[in-house]
């Protein structure tokens, strides 16, 4: 054994070829991180001081070869200045540069996930061999910053400028055979196969069959690309690229300049540009916002995974009520491998939550996402049915009927009567108290709340609801459904609302008054869409559906009075009483029609400013920078009082599930880290200025005061 440390082991093979495993000690995958790049630079400087004849460097997880770098040590690099920054990214390029200087021909096993840094070891080798389940990719461009171990500088050279913009602009994993077509990899061989076929590849090389020398010389000089062929490949693809990131999204337009100005230089200059670059990103907010969201998004995985240890599959699901949330809920779980009845009283019904699915499925088809084979499978696996008859076998129920607290109970008291003893049901309310629901129920221990969010196939986010009697074994199966349906469950106490329409409807609060005082409501969407939003509040709430949207506030505004509640009519209860009820029929705060492809546009009517000119009691004067400031403050507000009062444990959980289930601007990473971004001094100031509108819609709480008053965050 030439080198046996915690993440890595090299041996000298017989025919004088090295064999360098990377094996994370205690984990369940490869990471680069402080003790695997220590150890990488030891394990370097061991080879280097051999007479080799060549190197396989391979993975000893079947999990894969390498997933990239800690991503959890990254927020601790980004706190240093951008020097620091370069010379930390300027020592690791260092080692990466020495193995691909190492005077023998080289061959990358990857056997899995070869992603970011993963990728770029890989990298570095003279030739890659894959596994058909490989995928390889340099997705540093989604948490905001840039590839900084020579992605940049490699890629291009390897697959040429056009796909490597491509690549690391579009931040995706390509499968074994889309990479072979790029020339990202040399081969595609069978697991069992894979060492052998290294070995195979390394004497080739060494018989003077593969020229590997030439092959490591062209990663090390510029890209062979005159000025017209440059600026075709590199300034035509910024304004592309731009228009796809967005503004609030530096970092892939950052990697393009980086990749042009790095072009015609040698590997060392150009690793010199791209770790300057990688640092500028590194130390922006998106960056740090985005690599929050990662963690987040981590964070809730481990969480389901320590509720769900001792819970069973779901292997036959029901659903109650075949509408668009029906049918939707069906969809997912059929397109997941969980057979489920949906059953309903009437066969309209029946035939509108098939035609549901069946609609999500053509355009998945149109996608070239799906296989009519493919597609018949899932629909076969939907059982549509009157009658409770084969209820006694299936093993959890979503109930999905019209969100009104008696039919729910009545609904939820039969099914209990038809199924037996062990079986879970969920109740996909939006808004009702989960603990209200149980009330009747024979069986209160095995009821949850289970709220999708619209349209299901395409909304990451399922909320489980602990109720008063819920038991720990029912939130657990019911996580665990969650997940087989490709979801990302957060588990939250009872209350009216929940965690994520609890918060959004003070948000809606803050529209209706700046309304109320005058401002123009599509003012308000453009300056929100613009601070990050998917869509404005009012455009929000066309989609959601004016009607559903008075119904919740009714019962928010009974829950919280003091903060939800209207003492007068307002523009929402305007767009009711005139039967504008918003996508669903047409008409709301705007009007829609039905484009060539199947899609609603919007656009304005000026009668509806006559509509609601009666309910703008004021016409102020105000700032895009106070629009913000009204919108947000009243979800800041009530997403701290989520977290006070214990709905969920911890700002991450709040803050992802605004991002999963609402749209959140990923780019602020949620309504409690961004207060933090602002900080709570200045957000409690300003909350001042508007004490006098909507009860205590605008009041910090006095733990908010607290924080506020000795400059504490939330994270």
């Amino acid at each position: 054994m030439l080198y046996q440390g915690s993440a890595f082991r090299a041996e000298m093979l017989p025919q004088g070829i090295i064999k360098l495993i990377f094996d994370l000690k205690d984990q369940s995958a490869n990471v680069f991180n402080a003790l695997s790049l220590t150890e990488l630079g030891e394990v370097l400087e061991v080879i280097k001081s051999q007479t080799a004849r060549g190197l396989i460097f391979m993975s000893g997880k079947p999990s894969g070869f390498v997933f990239g770098a800690d991503v959890t040590e990254f927020l601790g690099h980004f706190k240093k200045s951008e020097g620091e920054l370069i010379t930390w990214i300027s020592s690791i390029n260092s080692i990466f540069s020495g193995f691909e200087d190492l005077p023998f021909p080289k061959v990358a096993l990857i056997n899995g996930f070869a992603l970011g840094g993963g990728c770029e070891i890989a990298l570095t080798m003279d030739y890659r061999l894959a596994t058909p389940k490989a995928a390889i990719g340099l997705p540093e461009t989604k948490l905001g910053i840039i590839p900084g171990w020579g992605g940049t500088v490699r890629l291009p050279r390897l697959i040429g400028a056009d796909h490597a913009i491509e690549w690391i602009t579009g931040a995706k994993q390509y499968k074994a055979d889309e990479a072979l077509k790029f020339g990202a990899i040399d081969g595609i061989i069978e697991d069992a196969k894979l060492e052998e076929a290294g070995l195979k590849l390394i004497e080739k090389c060494i018989n003077g069959e593969l020229n590997w020398k030439n092959r490591s010389q062209e990663k090390k000089s510029g890209l062979k690309l005159d000025k017209i062929e440059s600026m075709m490949s590199f300034d035509g693809s910024k304004g592309f690229v731009a228009a796809m990131a967005g503004p609030h999204y530096p970092a892939p337009v950052k990697a393009v300049e980086a990749m042009q100005k790095a072009s015609r230089m040698d590997r060392e200059g150009a690793l010199k540009v791209e770790a300057e670059t990688f640092a500028f990103c590194a130390k922006t907010k998106t960056a740090e916002c985005l690599v929050q969201v990662f963690l987040g998004d981590q964070y809730l995985k481990k969480v389901s995974k320590k509720v769900t240890k001792d819970a069973a599959p779901t292997k036959i699901g029901a659903v109650l009520g075949a509408g668009i949330m029906g049918g939707g809920i069906a969809y997912q779980s059929s397109s997941m491998g969980v057979p489920v009845l949906m059953k309903d009283i009437k066969q309209e019904q029946l035939e509108l939550g098939m035609s549901e699915a069946t609609k999500i499925l053509n355009k998945e088809i149109e996608r070239k996402k799906m296989t009519p084979d493919k597609m018949g499978k899932i629909i076969s696996q939907i059982t549509p049915t009157l009658s409770y008859s084969d209820f006694k076998e299936v093993q959890f129920v979503v109930e999905a009927v019209v969100e009104n607290e008696k039919v729910k109970k009545m609904v939820l008291a039969d099914v209990e009567n038809m199924t037996n003893d062990q079986t879970i049901l969920a109740s996909n309310t939006s808004t009702i108290s989960i603990t209200k629901l149980a009330e009747g129920l024979k069986r209160p221990e095995k009821f949850c709340g289970m709220h999708f969010f619209n349209p299901v196939h395409r909304m990451p986010l399922v909320e489980i609801i602990r109720g008063a009697k819920t038991s720990e074994a029912t939130i657990a199966q019911a996580v665990n459904y969650a997940n087989q349906m490709g979801k990302t469950p957060i588990v939250v106490n009872d209350c009216a609302g929940f965690l994520v329409n609890r918060i959004l409807f003070p948000y809606f609060k803050g529209f209706i008054h700046l309304v109320e005082d005058g401002v123009d409501f599509q003012r308000i969407d453009k300056v929100m869409e613009k601070f990050g939003w998917p869509m404005g509040p009012a455009y929000l709430l066309d989609v959601v559906g004016i009607d559903t949207g008075v119904h919740a506030t009714n019962i928010m505004a009974a829950a919280f009075p003091d903060r939800m509640g209207y003492s007068s009519k307002t523009a929402l209860d305007v767009m009711f009483e005139n039967k504008r009820f918003g996508q669903k029929n047409g008409l709301g705060f705007y009007e829609y029609e039905i484009d060539k492809k199947g899609k609603p546009v919007k656009k304005v009517n000026p009668a509806v400013y006559e509509l609601i000119k009666p309910v703008q009691v004021k016409q102020i004067e105000i700032t895009d920078e106070d629009i913000i400031m009204r919108m947000m403050l009243p979800m800041i507000i009530e997403a701290s009082r989520c977290l006070e009062d214990r709905i969920v444990e911890t700002p991450v959980e709040v803050d992802m599930g605004l991002l999963l289930g609402l749209g959140f601007p990923p780019f602020r990473a949620g309504a409690l880290k961004y207060a933090d971004s602002v900080s709570l001094k200045k957000l409690e100031d300003e909350s001042k200025k508007y004490h006098h509108i909507g009860g205590k819609t605008y009041v910090f709480t006095s733990y908010m005061s607290g924080m506020a008053a000795e400059n504490k965050t939330y994270y």
